[in-house]
């Protein structure tokens, strides 16, 4: 007679399976058993009271705020809104490097420190302690200096031409 091909190991692993099975099968009967089925609408409301938190009340209607749709801002504050900044600024080069491209200049008013790129400068070539007017706008890095031009001052406007002498 032929021994049983089926070992030790297969019988006990296969008793494992059958056993999960069952305890599973179990588990979901029992979640059947206590489950809200046919629950009332209301029971199944959430609501937001005045402060944002989340209750299981009704809010109360005395304190409902009217909100128009004008007051309700969702991006960013128009340009109007906002008051304009003066975008040029004055300041010396403290460090400039023109094998590689790169330096900071000393902003005159805040002391800050802004980098400035080759490519910013437009042509320009520029050294340390030269008086420079520039721009900033905010790199990935931080603030760099753009529309680098040399002076220290903004030039005056232009003059309108003179008006002929009465004779």
């Amino acid at each position: 007679m032929g021994r049983s091909q089926e070992t030790f190991g297969k019988k006990d692993n296969e008793k494992k399976r059958a056993k999960k099975k069952t305890e599973k099968e179990e588990r979901k009967a029992e979640r059947q058993a206590n489950a809200k089925s046919g629950a009332a609408l209301e029971e199944m409301f959430a609501y937001v009271d005045e402060n944002g938190n989340i209750t299981s009340t009704p809010p109360d209607p005395t304190k409902k705020r009217v909100i128009k749709d004008e007051d309700i801002r969702i991006s960013v504050a128009k340009q109007e809104d906002r008051e304009p900044e003066d975008t040029q600024r004055t300041g010396s080069v403290t460090f400039f490097n023109s094998s590689k491209g790169y330096g900071f200049i000393r902003d005159s008013q805040t002391q800050e420190s802004i980098f400035v790129h080759a490519n910013a400068l437009g042509g320009l070539t520029i050294n340390e302690n030269d008086k420079v007017t520039f721009e900033v706008e905010m790199g990935p890095k931080g603030p760099n200096a753009v529309r680098v031009r040399m002076g220290g001052a903004t030039p005056p406007p232009a003059a309108a031409p003179a008006a002929p002498a009465a004779e």
